[in-house]
């Protein structure tokens, strides 16, 4: 039994009425009294008011207007009335701006979790779940038969490891460290074993999804800046580094041997007992401090596969690292008292059917747009010449490669233009002397629109205007000591070449 002065529902505490017409019968019926959201704070402190001051009558407008009364009704005072649902309003406003109510009839008894009595949202409600409240508190045969099945699989667990297992884990962890997963059997039992199995591949699954759609790249994982020699470099895209190196997201790398490391103290004591000072290899080019290297893939496997990593930090399109062995690498540095720092790199076959003189070429970011690239794409070409073949880079080109070898390719143009004198000219003959592709010399002739085809014969234009153009660019440039010296080169080709 409640107290007096509870409300039938248990969820408010008083109500009020007023009546202009009949306030005495309101006591009795409470049928018309006036419908108004009373709170539970609201109600208390309209009861605590009551008592302290005397109840305000609305001002009257006619002289036969009723006095409005206000009275607390207790559960002794009302007659048996039936139980009215609580209503949740739900607003919608209109489009003339005015808003209405929606009321959805949903009783406040029970829970969803099954675990309380009464509910006060709609997310809680039962019969929003099309459910009862009994059926939130006792749960189905369905359930209680996968309970009772999943404490008998549980009980299956072992009490604990033996002392070979232990040895076994220990092992494991010492010999792979954080790079594999703990051995889990015996941990737990079978059935949360498998359960931890099921959410993992479907937490990779999920990340495959989002990796696909866009959502996630595959650089979310990746190192943002490497620090090298006396630069800190900001990286473009993702490389294949270890993954417990690649979370860190950022590396320290010794410019010399390119070993990367997790922190600078590490580094520094390196640093501090590294003999290298140049890339390993044969030094066949030294003009002033520029120098280049020529290292074997296969000699040098791990400085060549870390050259690799380090390059696909700042290309797009290179997809070798590991597989270095088929192909030579020729390192230009540039030497000071510390040491042969790192410009940049060209890769080539050894054997390669298509005469590709590039397969992946690079200038470190500190390097660009100090005519580093042109120098590494000559020098490409004077190994071309050496070899008396005709070379190509390897397709598909990055976009600043392209951009490289177009330039390049102009220039080399424009200047056998400017010193050629004859009259009738053959791009076999452009190819021989400047061992460049016929078909790059066609496709710059047509980019430079000097290749023209006119009564059945195609004719090369020699536009002056581009050549003047070229040679009032040459003498502006002073950086003309970069500028690969064919006499400075001591190389022979490789033997199966």
């Amino acid at each position: 039994q409640r107290n007096a002065g509870s409300s039938s529902d248990g969820t408010e505490d008083s109500d009020f009425s007023t009546d202009p017409e009949h306030t005495d019968s309101s006591e009795s019926d409470g049928t018309s009294r006036r419908s108004a959201r009373v709170t539970r704070s609201s109600a208390r402190l309209s009861q605590s008011s009551q008592d302290s001051s005397p109840v305000r009558n609305p001002p009257s407008f006619g002289a036969e207007e009723p006095v409005y009364s206000t009275r607390r009704v207790t559960r002794s005072q009302q007659q048996p009335a039936p139980v009215t649902p609580k209503k949740y309003p739900l607003r919608q406003t209109r489009s003339s701006g005015s808003e209405t109510e929606q009321v959805v009839d949903f009783s406040d008894r029970g829970h969803l979790t099954g675990k309380h009595e009464r509910h006060f949202s709609i997310s809680g409600c039962p019969l929003y779940h099309n459910l009862s409240a009994d059926e939130c508190k006792a749960p189905t045969e369905r359930q209680l038969r996968y309970k009772e099945k999943v404490a008998e699989l549980r009980k299956k667990r072992n009490s604990g490891l033996s002392k070979e297992q232990k040895e076994k884990y220990t092992e494991h962890r010492q010999t792979y460290g954080n790079t594999r997963e703990p051995l889990l059997e015996n941990l737990t039992s079978e059935y949360d074993l498998e359960l931890f199995r099921r959410a993992q591949a479907r937490a990779s699954e999920d990340l495959e999804k989002l990796r696909l759609q866009g959502q996630i790249t595959e650089g979310s994982n990746m190192i943002k800046t490497i620090a090298f020699g006396r630069y800190e470099l900001d990286t473009w895209y993702h490389s294949p580094y270890p993954e417990e190196y690649a979370r860190l997201g950022r590396l320290y790398m010794c410019e010399f041997c390119l070993k990367y490391m997790k922190s600078q103290t590490i580094l520094r004591r390196h640093m501090a007992k590294c003999v290298w000072k140049h890339p390993p290899g044969d030094e066949i080019y030294r003009k002033g401090s520029i120098s280049v290297f020529e290292v074997d893939g296969k000699k040098n496997k791990i400085y060549c596969q870390n050259l690799c990593l380090l390059a696909k930090l700042f290309l797009d399109h290179k997809t070798l690292y590991y597989d270095v062995e088929p192909f030579l690498f020729y390192v230009m540095t540039e030497a000071d008292n510390t040491g042969c720092h790192l410009i940049g790199y060209f890769s080539k076959e050894k054997n390669s059917f298509l005469n590709y003189n590039v397969s992946c070429i690079l200038t470190m970011p500190q390097y660009m747009r100090q005519g580093y690239g042109k120098m590494l794409i000559d020098f490409s070409y004077l190994l071309s010449k050496v070899e008396e073949k005709v070379g190509s880079p390897e397709r598909p080109l990055s976009d600043l490669g392209l951009i490289s070898y177009r330039s390049y390719w102009k220039e080399v143009l424009l200047r056998y233009l400017h010193n050629f004198q004859g009259k009738e000219i053959s791009i076999k003959e452009i190819s021989q002397e400047t061992a460049v592709n016929p078909v790059d010399i066609v496709s710059t002739l047509q980019a430079l629109q000097m290749l023209k085809y006119w009564k059945g014969k195609h004719l090369v234009l020699k536009r002056q205007d581009l050549i003047d153009e070229w040679i009032a660019k040459e003498a502006k440039r002073s950086n003309s000591n970069k500028i690969m010296d064919p006499s400075c080169l001591k190389w022979t080709p490789p033997k199966g070449t």
